[in-house]
This record gives structure tokens, sequence and C-alpha cells, in this order.
């Protein structure tokens, strides 16, 4: 695709998304939401509730959701658990594209990919076609990193996630903001955002766009948040005693 091209895909998309919410929806291998169907009925259900774009992981997902709506489309694939795992190969790139992304995200801490790929590699093959890259990362410095290799949005998505520390219970505005600070491409504010509070102030902070997931999309771990709220709370007289 020539270069002007991709400029004007790249507006189109931005445009759509500043300021607004992507819904990111995701149901991992033996949940009871995994699967095309599933995913493809969560995802109106978002654009339903005012979503100006999604975030599908598996070029299954992608393709259904795809054939259906033409909001912006940010796809991955999860590949294992441990290192660069996040779209961590060029044929996955490749296939996730395929299946009708506008943006491919992809690890962008600097881990290692498994078949010796680069952001780079994968931004040059990408805007080839016209596809657009989102870089994941934890640190300013990878922003940076992912900046330079010429991706179009930086995320803060995998803070918390790299190293061996438990990720914390909230959000990491401060690397939003911080990112905002460094970075001239768009800054995605993701990773645990889980109130309408802290997307407002994400935004406020300098993100583009806010990407909110398990608050949304996974009644699982909502309904968990409400039992764990009710097992926690203190004792109360049971009456029926007193009245004996």
């Amino acid at each position: 695709m020539n270069r002007p091209a991709l400029d004007e895909r790249r507006l189109r998309v931005l445009d759509a998304l500043r300021g607004r919410l992507v819904v990111s929806c995701q149901a991992r291998d033996g949940e009871p939401l995994h699967g095309p169907l599933h995913m493809r009925a969560m995802a109106l259900s978002a654009l339903a509730g005012g979503a100006s774009g999604l975030r599908l992981e598996g070029p299954d997902d992608v393709a259904a959701v795809r054939a259906v709506t033409t909001v912006p489309v940010i796809g991955l694939w999860k590949i294992g658990s441990e290192g660069a795992y996040i779209t961590p190969t060029m044929e996955s790139v490749r296939a996730v594209a395929s299946a009708g992304a506008d943006v491919v995200a992809v690890d962008g801490t600097g881990r290692a990919r498994p078949d010796g790929s680069t952001l780079a590699d994968v931004v040059r093959e990408m805007h080839q076609i016209g596809v657009l890259v989102m870089a994941d990362v934890a640190s300013v410095d990878q922003g940076v990193a992912a900046q330079e290799a010429g991706a179009d949005l930086v995320g803060s998505t995998l803070s918390g996630y790299v190293g061996d520390d438990a990720p914390p219970v909230g959000p990491d505005l401060p690397l939003v903001g911080a990112l905002a600070s460094a970075l001239s491409v768009p800054v995605v504010a993701e990773g645990r955002i889980s109130t309408p509070e802290h997307a407002r102030e994400a935004l406020a902070l300098g993100a583009t766009t806010v990407v909110v997931g398990g608050a949304i999309t996974r009644p699982a771990a909502i309904t968990e948040r409400f039992v764990a709220a009710l097992d926690a709370r203190p004792a109360t007289t049971d009456t029926s005693e007193v009245a004996r």
C-alpha cells in the first residue's frame, strides 16, 4: 500500500477512536463464552452500548466480528503464556491481519519473539498491506523504543505483567500519563481499567483512547467481585436467636 493510502487509513482509525471507548472481547479456551459466536454477540452488545472500537483475540474471533461491523478492530493472538506471547510470530501477525483487523497488537516490551522477528519487522510488513501496529508495553522506555520501531499506537497493556511480581489491583495511570508525555504517537490506556472514573482519568492524562475488557465482558470475574464483597461483610446478629 502506498504511503498516502496508509496515512489515510491511520487517520480514519484514530479519528474513530480518539476520546472514545474500545471494548476488549476475549474469553479463554474452556470458558463458557469462548468461541466466535459468543464473541460476536459480545462485540455487538458492546457496540450497542456505545463502544467505538473492539479488541479481539484470535483470527477466528476477528473474522467473525469483522463480518458484522466496520468499526476499528484491534486484533491479537495469544500463543502460550510466557515471554512475548501476544501475536508473537510473523505467521500469527499475518493471520490476524488477514482475518480483518485494522490494527494488530503485539508485545512491545523488547522480549525475544519465538521466530526471531522484531517489532520493526512487524511494522514494515503490516504497513505494506495497510494495517496499523499497536505495541503493548510495560514502561516508558519500552514505549519510546516501540515508537522508534514505527509502531502506530502504544498501549500500557502489559504494565504489571512483565516480571515475577503479581499485577497490582488497579490500572497504571501514572504510566499512561508518562507515555503520553514522552511519545508523539497515540497512547492507548489499557490494563485493569475497571470504572468509568479510571477511563476518564486516563483520557485526562493524555491517552487517545481507552480499552476496557474484564469490567465489561467477563461475567465470571464480575460475579466473583460481588461474591467476595458479600463474603467479606461484617457478621450480623441472628435475629432468630434473639427472638428465642
